[in-house]
């Protein structure tokens, strides 16, 4: 079960009020326009972020693999996105966890989609893609999914990382890459300047989320 605090339905959709609730933990959702959970998010600092010997490694294995963006609602949707979508995470989560018809409407309806970007990420053909939203300071990776018959066992990883580094080169001062429930979302904690929200501040460090999971190391 997704772990939330707190939920807030907004109206005012400035950026300056969005990235002072992201700032306090909350995050935008598919389930309605203007709604945002309180979580355990976790971001990056970009302004701390530096490439390490690892997340160079897996830049390197995707290297073939080009990141692109498109504004949503998507000007030129097609089917195979919502289908890949579906697939993805039947296969990963189970049938019910993410349906087609919630992927396309949160790609073309302004109306009821609190997401404004979508990152491609294609070698000859789309592999993946994840389902954003951006403000000038911020930018929320929130639903990737990409094709799990790929020749390429660093897709996931790889993604994530050419995200960060495409937010840092657009001068945002933070990546959100959304909660961390459990030991499950360890992989996030790879990055420098990684921090996350304990329900009244922010922290830093892998270490710290360990003993929070109460891992032994």
């Amino acid at each position: 079960m997704y772990l939330k605090w707190a939920i807030k339905n907004i109206k005012d959709f400035t950026e300056e009020n969005i990235n002072s609730l992201y700032d306090t933990g909350f995050v935008f959702t598919r389930k309605g326009y203007g709604e945002m959970d309180q979580t355990r998010s976790v971001r990056v600092d970009l302004t701390k972020f530096e490439l390490s010997s690892e997340n160079r490694r897996v830049l390197r294995k995707t290297e073939n693999i080009k990141l692109e963006t498109v504004a949503l609602p998507h000007p030129d949707y097609d089917w195979s996105i919502h289908k890949l979508g579906h697939e993805f995470y039947s296969q990963k989560f189970g049938d019910k966890t993410f349906s087609a018809n919630k992927i396309k409407e949160l790609l073309t309806d302004a109306d009821k989609s609190n997401f404004n970007l979508l990152l491609i990420y294609s070698a000859d053909k789309p592999l993946g893609y994840a389902i954003c939203f951006q403000t000038k300071n911020i930018l929320h990776y929130s639903y990737p999914f990409y094709n799990l018959s790929a020749d390429n066992i660093n897709l996931g990883i790889g993604m994530m990382t050419k995200a960060i580094v495409w937010a840092k080169e657009q001068n945002k001062k933070y990546i959100y890459l959304g909660s961390a429930k459990d030991e499950k979302a360890l992989y996030k904690f790879q990055f420098t300047g990684v921090e996350w929200f304990d329900g009244k501040k922010w922290n830093s460090g892998i270490e710290e989320i360990k003993k929070y999971f109460k891992i032994k190391f």
